[in-house]
């Protein structure tokens, strides 16, 4: 599927088209993530407040691990 490019004119009628799940291994985005927050890339803010789908596992895991890490 093409991307589609839309001009933006300020009008408010126009309806999101909803974009479709993308697949990638944790490794990778960790991988990629840890450089940019490392290296203080400003779009690690840009998506701060975004939401994100995790399985019930993985939840759990990053869960407990937050609360058990040593405090500073």
């Amino acid at each position: 599927m093409r991307p589609r490019l839309r001009l933006f004119n300020g009008e408010d009628d126009f309806q999101a088209v909803a974009e479709p799940p993308v697949t990638v291994r944790l490794g990778d985005v960790c991988e990629i993530l840890a450089d940019a927050v490392l290296t203080k890339r400003g779009w690690i803010e840009d998506f701060a407040d975004d939401d994100v789908q995790v399985s019930a596992d993985l939840y759990e895991v990053l869960s407990t691990y937050w609360h058990l890490r040593p405090s500073a």
